[in-house]
């Protein structure tokens, strides 16, 4: 027993002198930098994924289009496409609609193709409102972006749009 102890001492002690760095090492040794391989190009562009849209809307309205006037056929559903973080609590609300104009769904999408892989969280969404004149009518629709419960604060993004139904 003792011969054995001694033994894996004696091992230990081989292990530990062949482990350790020279005294007269003056820097430790760099580990050769490893090439990472490149990934595969995408199918598709990451990013710039459009807005989901319902087959029954002809017209789109997005970001660019704000301050702009948009004109439509009285009964015709139209889309209204912006960018929220919903995750982080920043969703658009309409808070402003002419009279003349209903809601008539709302529809949402990733904006990314990475959102839609395993274990991606985060990010931000398209947040898709359909809307459909009821009849003749001129007037400004206002969307703002906020989180719901902080409704006293001021907005972090207001977008709005002058819509003309004919």
């Amino acid at each position: 027993m003792f011969t054995k102890s001694v033994f894996s001492v004696a091992i230990l002690g081989v292990c530990l002198v062949a482990c350790a760095q020279p005294e007269n090492a003056s820097t430790p040794s760099q580990p050769t930098p490893v090439a990472k391989p490149e990934p595969p190009a995408p199918s598709r562009p990451i990013g710039d994924l459009p807005a989901p849209v319902p087959a029954e809307v002809t017209v789109q309205i997005g970001q660019a289009q704000a301050g702009q006037t948009v004109e439509v056929a009285v009964g015709q559903r139209f889309a209204v496409s912006l960018v929220g973080t919903p995750t982080a609590g920043y969703v658009w609300d309409p808070i402003e609609m002419p009279a003349f104009l209903t809601r008539a769904g709302e529809a949402g999408g990733n904006t990314t193709t990475a959102q839609s892989q395993p274990g991606f969280t985060g990010g931000n969404h398209w947040e898709v409102f359909l809307f459909a004149p009821t009849a003749r009518g001129e007037g400004d629709l206002t969307l703002v972006k906020r989180r719901p419960w902080q409704s006293s604060e001021p907005p972090v993004d207001t977008f709005t749009v002058r819509i003309v139904a004919r």
